[in-house]
């Protein structure tokens, strides 16, 4: 098992309620101008705006609303709208997809990449785009119980993940059976890659999303089943799909330089093994440099190095070492390159 670090690098701001879907009505919003009476047992999610749980599902409920909440049709335009007042974090990443066994297969219908929520650049927390309005593909299969699911992945403070699922009904005059698009993918979750905070290179990430699988996704003629509790299916990943890069930050924005949270891990396996291997495959980098530098040293900004005897490390933030971060238990740290370095087990 090994593990890739990534940015830790935080804006104070992330404590703050974020975005959240509005229109269709996400499951089981308080927030929506109007919603259908709630399941029994069910009752509203008044954390809506909150980032998802790194191990918990990826949805906030497997239960439908009891009916729709918006009839749209294959081929027409569909308008999906968000709520105000939510801490926007510069933008980021936004998939809109459509599923019919409740999120554990989702094909993507429509992106907003790099500037989700503003109409460019930006380092602020006020969104300027509220709703997106794009067109339904025409392939998109007709169901009384479809589920319309929203993912978002932030452009600056802690790496989170942000969704919404909406039911919703589909017609489709064309009569197609199937539609297949890329894979819904939930960065910065357990299982998947982590994307590290954009830091004024908005491209950040993207890459992940355009080498997504194709997924086909169809009603089958039957009532979707409930989804369990494990999340979405996860496409296999590169353990060097993403990089955190070092540029200048966006104006404005001074990330503090001790961060405020453990740093994220990128996992490329989701089970250890029964007992623990050799060391990795990857190459240790061997350097006559220091493996410690005291704590204030100037370096240079994303570059990581081992300290503690290899027992952690340290991550250089816009000049200043942060403080240390141990390695997971049975790993130890092993300079890969000058400035990255990976936790493998000993």
């Amino acid at each position: 098992m090994l593990f890739k670090i990534a940015s830790v690098a935080a804006l104070a701001s992330s404590v703050a309620a974020h975005m959240a879907m509005s229109e269709p009505c996400p499951r089981f919003s308080p927030n929506c101008a109007t919603q259908p009476p709630l399941p029994a047992g069910q009752g509203y999610n008044y954390n809506i705006k909150n980032p998802i749980a790194y191990d918990a599902p990826v949805f906030i409920s497997d239960t439908p609303w009891p009916q729709p909440v918006a009839s749209w049709t294959a081929g027409q335009p569909v308008t999906v709208k968000f709520q105000p007042d939510g801490a926007a974090h510069g933008g980021g990443h936004c998939q809109f997809a459509i599923s019919y066994d409740n999120g554990k297969t989702a094909a993507v219908v429509h992106k907003v990449m790099e500037h989700c929520f503003f109409n460019g650049p930006s380092d602020g927390n006020n969104a300027e785009v509220l709703q997106y309005t794009f067109n339904l593909p025409a392939e998109v299969p007709a169901s009384s119980k479809a589920q319309f699911i929203w993912i978002w992945t932030n452009a600056i403070g802690n790496r989170e993940l942000y969704t919404g699922i909406a039911d919703i009904t589909i017609a489709n005059p064309g009569g197609s059976t199937s539609y297949t698009g890329k894979s819904a993918i939930y960065p910065n979750h357990a299982g998947y890659p982590t994307i590290p905070e954009f830091n004024g290179d908005y491209t950040t990430g993207v890459s992940l999303f355009d080498n997504a699988p194709n997924v086909v996704v169809s009603p089958g003629g039957s009532p979707a089943p409930p989804a369990s509790s494990a999340a979405p299916p996860k496409p296999e990943y590169s353990s060097s799909a993403v990089e955190s890069k070092s540029v200048a930050p966006p104006v404005g924005h001074t990330p503090a330089p001790q961060p405020s949270a453990e740093p994220t891990v990128e996992v490329t396996a989701t089970e250890p093994p029964a007992t623990q291997p050799t060391a990795p495959a990857t190459p240790v980098y061997t350097s006559s440099a220091p493996t410690a530098v005291p704590t204030g040293s100037a370096c240079t900004h994303g570059a990581l190095q081992c300290v503690s005897g290899n027992a952690g490390f340290q991550q250089c933030v816009w000049g200043v070492w942060s403080a240390t971060f141990a390695c997971g238990k049975g790993t130890v740290c092993q300079q890969t390159s000058p400035d990255a370095v990976i936790c493998g087990w000993a």
